[in-house]
């Protein structure tokens, strides 16, 4: 866990520090009293440190080891700054660094150690004040955490993408236990696993009138353990409301549950009780940026009252934010009734002049692992890229071609489903509409392998755009000869993702290839400041010449299409991919699409999102 690691790496530093502290001073002096004082109290070696003072010896060892525990610190460290003599009196000037764990900053204060000659032996002059400066006898010192609420995900107009749900939150009042807290921490750790230490150490750490979390739970778990909660005298329960039921696209959003003691175990920091966990989706890749921000304050109390003396460091930790996307919706409620009829089918909707995503919908399929991070062949939907490469090798999109059931291009067998028994004549922008696998693939000699690659390059595939969820780039294989080339060109050899696929619709539509964009805000999963935001590859401008070229095919690819005929300005291609796949590629407006369906017209698909996006409110 986060606070064991940090306890060794105290118990490093500390043996760094006694070899400083002993190796600066060569003759008796108070030096020896202030390193053994210093040293005992970082080591918790208290015997030596209540040694090294004038005061009651059990006091002094109770007053450190207090100071740890009402801190709940991690560790503490020193370093002497000055130690200057004046007859039979010293002072010792030093400097303290206290890992207060949660993911706070070490707070750093300067301290002073008065020393004078008692028998012959210099002493550390004791008084709470050798703790801290503005520490006074009748006072404690304590910690004030006040956490933030999680934030939630939010859509591109800064609505919430999931409803608040009631969590439980079970904690105490200290002042309310008296000398009960260690048989409550009990009690509490049996039913709920949790370690007894912790629990204790935050009672003990905080101020004795403020309601401490301890524990949080689920409304299932919180029903199977209310009778034995309510049997703990003392426990308090805090019904809250958290942002944790996620609304569509559920999987990219997410889902949360209660930390747990295998969670907070896990995650280590800065997780306390009462926080929520993301478990999956965006919920889970921005966990330290939607919960976990607290405002801390070191203060001392009057031990006779409970209240706050004074303020000793106050700083506010990290702040939680919530994580903006680019769904919409609108956008998402369309796609959301397109694949409701089928039976396994992934949407993406990108717009094509940003690559951000609006909207991602599935059934019977993942939303993450398939729409994002499938691993699918490309079938003839390939052919949109493919053509860029024949249109710049020369290929006229009036060119005459054949379309036979079956064709062999460099001893690779290729068959056209749609047409056995036939052999039908048609340009290549007539071949292209309808998917002939057997006149694509003869097109193999009229291109060069690296073009072919080029090209697969210039429309994202294989290219190292990633998005902070998981997903897939695509995959181009190593070309040799004419079998190779035309197994390309057919999509038989290229695996996509539906997300892949639908960026190179966008390219078509807008003039450019762009990376994808699902969070706008924060720049990167990981808070921390070595962590750089994600770099995503540019944007790549197409071939003018080409894109209208491949514009004008697209069109003819949605009117041959019956599904999409009698929709206004709709681009696109259907394709066939093997294994019952079929998938329909292209765009009407701003918004461009990729449908991959099995057993079921990816362009039907396509043509009841472009309907119910025309209806919707």
């Amino acid at each position: 866990m986060r606070r064991a690691r940090r306890t060794l790496s105290a118990t490093v530093t500390l043996a760094i520090a006694c070899t400083t502290l002993t190796g600066c001073f060569e003759e008796p002096s108070p030096h020896d009293a202030v390193r053994d004082f210093l040293v005992g109290w970082q080591s918790e070696d208290y015997d030596l440190a209540a040694g090294r003072t004038d005061g009651d010896q059990a006091t002094v060892r109770k007053a450190l080891s207090d100071a740890k525990l009402e801190l709940d610190a991690a560790s503490f460290r020193f370093k002497i700054k000055s130690v200057t003599v004046d007859g039979e009196e010293s002072k010792a000037d030093f400097r303290a660094e206290v890992d207060l764990g949660e993911n706070n900053p070490l707070w750093e204060y300067d301290g002073v150690l008065p020393l004078h000659l008692v028998d012959g032996s210099w002493k550390v002059r004791w008084s709470p004040s050798v703790l801290h400066p503005q520490l006074k006898e009748g006072q404690r010192f304590a910690v004030d955490i006040g956490p933030n609420p999680r934030q939630p995900v939010v859509d591109r107009t800064g609505d919430p993408l999931q409803t608040d749900t009631v969590l439980y939150v079970a904690g105490v009042y200290p002042a309310q236990l008296g000398d009960r807290a260690e048989d409550v921490v009990a009690k509490l750790s049996e039913i709920t696993d949790y370690a007894q230490d912790r629990l204790l150490s935050r009672i003990r750490s905080s101020p004795p009138d403020k309601f401490v979390p301890l524990v949080t739970f689920g409304r299932a778990r919180y029903q199977a353990l209310q009778s034995k909660l309510n049997a703990i005298s003392g426990i308090k329960i805090d019904p809250q409301d958290q942002p944790v039921n996620p609304d569509a696209p559920r999987q990219i959003v997410g889902s949360v549950s209660a930390l747990t003691p295998e969670t907070e175990q896990k995650l280590g920091g800065p997780q306390r009780a009462g926080d929520s966990v993301g478990k999956s989706g965006l919920q889970q890749a921005y966990q330290d940026y939607l919960t976990g921000s607290t405002e801390t304050k070191v203060i001392t109390l009057d031990l006779k009252t409970g209240k706050e003396v004074a303020k000793l460091k106050e700083w506010l930790g990290r702040q939680n934010v919530s994580v903006k996307t680019t769904l919409d919706r609108s956008v998402q409620a369309a796609a959301e009734q397109a694949v409701a009829d089928s039976a396994t089918s992934s949407l993406v909707v990108v717009d094509k002049n940003s690559g951000e995503i609006r909207a991602v919908a599935t059934k019977g399929m993942h939303q993450e692992k398939d729409a994002l991070a499938g691993k699918f062949p490309a079938g003839t939907a390939f052919s949109i890229v493919a053509a860029d490469a024949l249109l710049k090798a020369g290929v006229s999109p009036k060119q005459r071609l054949s379309c036979p059931a079956e064709r062999t291009v460099g001893g690779a067998r290729f068959v056209h489903a749609g047409q056995l028994g036939a052999n039908t004549s048609g340009t290549f922008q007539e071949n292209f509409a309808k998917g002939c696998v057997t006149a694509l693939a003869s097109l193999a000699r009229r291109v060069k392998a690296d073009d072919l690659r080029k090209s697969a390059e210039a429309f994202g595939v294989g290219q190292p755009w990633r998005l902070p969820l998981r997903s897939f780039n695509g995959s181009f294989p190593s070309l040799a000869g004419d079998a190779d080339k035309a197994k390309a060109i057919a999509g038989q050899s290229v695996q996509v993702s539906p997300l892949g696929m639908a960026l190179v619709g966008a390219a078509v539509a807008s003039g450019t290839w762009r990376p994808p964009v699902l969070v706008t805000e924060p720049g990167s999963p990981d808070p921390s400041t070595e962590k750089a935001p994600l770099v995503q590859p540019d944007p790549v401008q197409l071939d003018a010449k080409v894109r209208t070229a491949l514009t004008t095919m697209m069109r003819a690819g949605a009117l041959s299409t019956p599904a999409l005929a009698q929709q206004a300005k709709v681009y696109g291609v259907t394709a066939t991919a093997g294994n019952q796949l079929t998938w329909f590629v292209g765009w009407q407006g701003d918004l461009a699409i990729a449908v991959l369906s099995k057993n079921y017209n990816a362009s039907a698909v396509a043509g009841s999102f472009f309907s119910a996006l025309r209806t919707s409110p």
